[in-house]
């Protein structure tokens, strides 16, 4: 068993989960990063500044205005290709810091009868998020509210967003072994959290990958709450118009490798060591999403390279009007946020997106 960073300070989650397992048994990963992210107490939602420059990672909306102001600009030409309804409902999953509503907000004011129609919904479970999210927003028009699960939204047509959501959900591991697949569980060795593996195979109904497919050592990662998300999303646009758009970091094909991470204070950190202090993610497998949403009876579009993506929005020209009148300084900072966005070295290729949409829409801009 491999144990976490002897040198990484024991949360107050740490020393719970020690106690349960201790009590109990070893855990799976997903209710590991399930603790981890979202406990209502010790939770890494719910006890740190995660976003931005003084927390410990950033994301498109807080790098430029330009990202979301393209997305809302595709929103608005949705709900024209939607007959434009006089009432929908737009919702956005995992808000953040409410950044990426606020620019797309600005941006769909060019269309005010877009804004008159629109009933913001953000599904948010950390109190903490809310009310920065409330702070930030509270100068919008629209009526804007909170749901605790995307389940709870009304019904009705809908536009839904989710920009580094999906990346989140809890991920089950599976590893090769000589004989098939174990599970990857986390149990307790010399007083700290430690990888293990289930003595016994998984359940047959689970969908893993031939054993002879992969080699001994190799990680398996299944997201069962993606699966659970997307069959939503695509009951949502199915049974009225709409669409869902999906950005996020990850890969275009299934297949087997460990893609699971913490981040702290803008560093890799150990993925076992203090829970409830750093971020952990998994890579959207694109691939098993689409296929979901496809089986569900949705439209599907991309993924397409973030990079390409934007570039078809008419990324360089918001840049070119963004720049109008600013000085030397401003303009490059500009551009380099632009670059950060769309460059192949920078997110423009290891982020993704996917649109899933009511089968018989046209195809929606940007891909």
């Amino acid at each position: 068993m491999r144990a976490a960073s002897e040198n990484a300070e024991k949360t107050p989650l740490e020393e719970r989960l020690i106690t349960l397992i201790e009590a109990n048994g070893p855990i799976t990963v997903a209710d590991y990063m399930a603790d981890a992210l979202g406990h209502p107490h010790d939770g890494y939602y719910a006890s740190r500044d995660a976003i931005g420059a003084d927390g410990d990672f950033t994301t498109a909306p807080e790098i430029s205005q330009i990202f979301g102001e393209l997305i809302g600009l595709w929103l608005v030409q949705t709900w024209i290709d939607m007959g434009e309804p006089a009432r929908f409902n737009l919702i956005e999953l995992g808000p953040g810091r409410g950044v990426l509503m606020a620019d797309i907000v600005r941006a769909a004011a060019l269309r005010p009868e877009f804004l008159k129609a629109a009933q913001i919904l953000l599904v948010e479970s950390s109190g903490r998020l809310r009310h920065e999210q409330q702070r930030r927003l509270r100068n919008i028009s629209p009526f804007v509210d909170w749901l605790d699960a995307l389940d709870d939204a009304p019904e009705g047509p809908a536009l839904i967003i989710g920009n580094e959501f999906f990346d989140c959900l809890p991920i089950r591991q599976f590893e090769k072994v000589e004989n098939g697949w174990r599970e990857r569980l986390i149990s307790v060795s010399d007083g700290a959290l430690a990888f293990t593996l289930a003595l016994t195979p998984p359940p047959p109904e689970l969908e893993l990958p031939a054993p002879e497919t992969a080699d001994k050592g190799d990680i398996y990662e299944l997201c069962e709450d993606r699966d659970v998300l997307c069959d939503q999303i695509a009951r949502i646009v199915k049974a009225d118009k709409g669409r869902a758009l999906i950005i996020d970091y990850g890969r275009v094909k299934s297949g087997v490798g460990e893609t699971l991470q913490a981040v702290r204070d803008h560093e890799y950190w150990p993925v076992l060591a203090s829970p409830g202090y750093a971020d952990i993610t998994a890579h959207v497998d694109f691939d098993a999403l689409a296929r979901r949403a496809i089986e569900a009876g949705a439209g599907v579009f991309g993924p397409a390279q973030q990079g390409a993506f934007l570039e078809r929005l008419g990324l360089a020209l918001r840049v070119q009007r963004l720049c109008a009148g600013k000085t030397p300084k401003e303009q490059a900072d500009i551009h380099a946020a632009a670059h950060r966005l769309a460059s192949p070295s920078q997110m423009g290729e290891i982020f993704k997106a996917l649109c899933i949409s009511s089968p018989d829409l046209a195809p929606p801009p940007g891909f």
